[in-house]
Formats: structure tokens, C-alpha cells, sequence
């Protein structure tokens, strides 16, 4: 590329044919906030003038609205086949940014953002294939790409696990003001049974990192069916056998919306969160937006984004989560105390400082 010219940009859009969760959520978001960064004139002077197109796959479920941002679709392939032919192919002479854990890997000039450094640190997550795919992939981008990853956390892992310097990682982190413009459906409570402020929730996955069966253990402790645990997400009926059903003290709500999960963040006596490892942690963030007190494991990530904003339990001890549930059914720590961390925690993190931090990094690839 002529250096006098604005540079080319392109952002690897294969999350918007993937299901909806922390790392999709992520790349949407940046992305609006990028186009609202561009249309208010707000680049780094490197960047000015350049051109911004979101790539789609051919199965892209929906395009974003944006002003400035360009979107096309491009190839035909799927999966990993399109970020390594299709997307190689249109984004060949410019720049590339991948804000979703995959894109070519042969690709120069490349950001791409890892969200953690699970296939290094717990392999025991993973089956044989996807370990060998991601810790291969890792390693190429290790050495063809600019890396970013969401929390100084994660970037320590990663430049230990691909063996670089940590400052070859930006810090790009996540934020939960998406969820101030949700209104929450209330109505959800009514359907699941529940009564305002006497229940607790868990959201997530079973994936084996989230260890939702500790917080299922920790209900069982509590033994008080007066404040069941609630749990929303994928796959939860191969702990509760099917249907919304609840035993052992927990209702297994599967998936919600945006706008009932609102509710039951509003309305939750606390929110669990007892993941053994996340390279971020978004949701005991979307929990304080909405003032739920946040019961969180000691993974370190979480602890660098809640800070003393949340309280906090061994991921493998059930029981002293089911002693922090009990506390907080009392009423310790009181709430207004809380709130007032969790304002402080939530001021720490935005969409548009973290489109700032991406537009940093992308500037350091458009002066080489």
C-alpha cells in the first residue's frame, strides 16, 4: 500500500453468523462503537481517511446498523474455511481486524483479539480436535499478528502461553452499557414462578470452565426453596433431565432474552458466578448495571474487573457460596454499599474507551 493513502480496513464480520454469546456480544458492540467514533471524526490522525468495511460470510444472520462502516458479504464458503480462503482473499492489500478469536492466519497485517488463553491453560475443557486447531492457530497468530485480548489478566496469560512480550498484546476490554438501553420484560418472573428480589440467578453455559454444577451444590446447601436458584442458558437440561423444570432447589430457566434476563439481573437477591476460569467475565458486570450484588468466584479475571465491587468464594467450594448466599438473604453487605462500588466499577469500563484502545492498535499496524 502507498503510504500516502489512506489505509484500507477491513473488520472480519464471521461473528454475525455465530450464536449470540460474551464473544459475539463483544465484536458487535466495538464495532458500533468504532462507527460511532468514525462518524464523530474521533481516529487517531494514522487512520484518517481510511476506509472501513465490515466482511460478512454468506451466512451472516443479519447486518449492523452502522453509518460509516461499510458491510459486504463475500465468499461462499463457511467456518474457519471462509476466515482462511474468502476473508484472506478480500482482504488481501489492507488491514485486517478480528475481534472474535479467529481470522487468516497468514494474514501480515492483522489484529486479532484472543479472549483468553483457556486451549493453554485447561485442556481438560476441550476435546483433542479443537485443542489442536486453536493451540496451532494460536501459535501462527503469535507470530503473523498484532494481538489484542479484553483484561490485563488475559494478556499475561497469553504472552506467557505463545511465549511474546506482553506489550505485543492490547488491552481492549469488554463493557456492559449495552444493557442500559434494555427494558427489562418483567413478566418473566411471573412465568418462572418467582417473587421479586427471592431468588437467586446463574447465567451461563455448561461448559465445563462455567461450573454451574457448584452453584447448583451451593443451592442444595442453602436447602431454602423460598429462594431457588435460577439458572439461564444453553444446555441446562442435562443437569435438571429436560423441560423448565426446578429441583434441588434451582429452576432451570434455558434461554432468555436480553429483555428477561434484565429483569431477572433486577429483580435477583445476587447474582453467581462461579466460573474456574474467563478471560474477562461480562456478566457480574451486566449484573451491577442493574444493582444485583455479585457473588463471584476467585478467577483471577474476574477479580481484576470486579474489584472490590463483588464478593467472593473458591470455585470449588459449594459451601462457602452457600454461606455467601445466606448472607446476603441477610442482608450483609448492605446494598447501598455495594451499589456504590459497582457505580465505580461500571464507570471503569466503556464501549467507546475500548473503541479507542482498538483504534490505537490498528493505527500501529497502519504506520508499518
Amino acid at each position: 500500500m502507498n503510504p500516502a493513502q489512506p489505509p484500507e480496513i477491513f473488520i472480519n464480520g464471521r461473528f454475525l453468523s455465530q450464536a449470540l454469546t460474551g464473544v459475539q456480544r463483544y465484536a458487535t458492540e466495538l464495532v458500533k462503537a468504532l462507527d460511532e467514533l468514525i462518524v464523530a471524526g474521533s481516529l487517531p490522525a494514522p487512520l484518517n481517511g481510511a476506509r472501513f468495511t465490515l466482511l460478512l460470510p454468506p451466512n451472516a444472520a443479519t447486518e449492523l446498523p452502522l453509518a460509516a462502516i461499510r458491510q459486504r458479504r463475500v465468499g461462499r464458503m463457511k467456518g474457519h474455511a471462509w476466515d482462511q480462503i474468502d476473508l484472506a482473499r478480500a482482504a488481501r492489500g489492507g488491514i485486517l481486524v478480528s475481534l472474535a478469536n479467529s481470522g487468516p492466519a497468514l494474514h501480515r497485517r492483522h489484529l486479532i483479539v484472543l479472549h483468553d488463553a483457556q486451549v493453554y491453560r485447561h485442556p481438560e475443557f476441550f476435546s483433542r480436535s479443537y485443542l489442536l486447531l486453536h493451540r496451532t492457530l494460536g501459535r501462527l497468530y503469535a507470530r503473523m499478528a498484532q494481538l489484542g485480548t479484553v483484561s490485563y489478566f488475559s494478556r499475561r496469560e497469553l504472552a506467557a502461553a505463545l511465549s511474546v512480550p506482553e506489550d505485543r498484546l492490547s488491552v481492549i476490554p469488554n463493557s456492559a452499557e449495552h444493557l442500559r438501553s434494555i427494558v427489562p420484560d418483567g413478566s418473566i418472573i411471573g412465568k418462572l414462578g418467582l417473587a421479586p428480589k427471592r431468588f437467586f440467578l446463574a447465567v451461563g453455559s455448561m461448559n465445563r470452565n462455567k461450573n454451574i454444577a457448584v452453584a447448583i451444590e451451593a443451592a442444595k446447601l442453602l436447602a431454602r426453596p423460598d429462594y431457588p436458584l435460577v439458572v439461564v442458558g444453553g444446555g441446562n437440561q442435562q443437569v435438571f433431565g429436560g423441560g423448565q423444570g426446578s429441583g434441588d432447589g434451582a429452576i432451570w430457566a434455558g434461554r432468555l432474552s436480553d429483555a428477561e434476563i434484565a429483569a431477572l439481573y433486577q429483580n435477583a437477591t445476587a447474582f453467581v458466578f462461579p466460573s474456574l476460569y474467563e478471560g474477562f467475565g461480562l456478566p457480574p458486570l451486566e449484573a451491577m448495571t442493574f444493582g444485583c450484588p455479585v457473588l463471584a468466584s476467585t478467577a483471577e479475571a474476574l477479580m481484576e474487573v470486579c474489584a472490590e465491587a463483588a464478593c467472593y468464594f473458591d470455585p470449588r467450594d459449594a459451601a462457602a457460596l452457600a454461606r455467601l448466599m445466606q448472607e446476603r438473604i441477610d442482608g450483609v453487605p448492605p446494598l447501598d454499599l455495594l451499589e456504590a462500588k459497582q457505580s465505580q466499577r461500571l464507570a471503569h469500563y466503556s464501549w467507546r474507551a475500548s473503541a479507542e484502545a482498538l483504534t490505537r492498535a490498528v493505527s500501529a499496524l497502519a504506520g508499518r
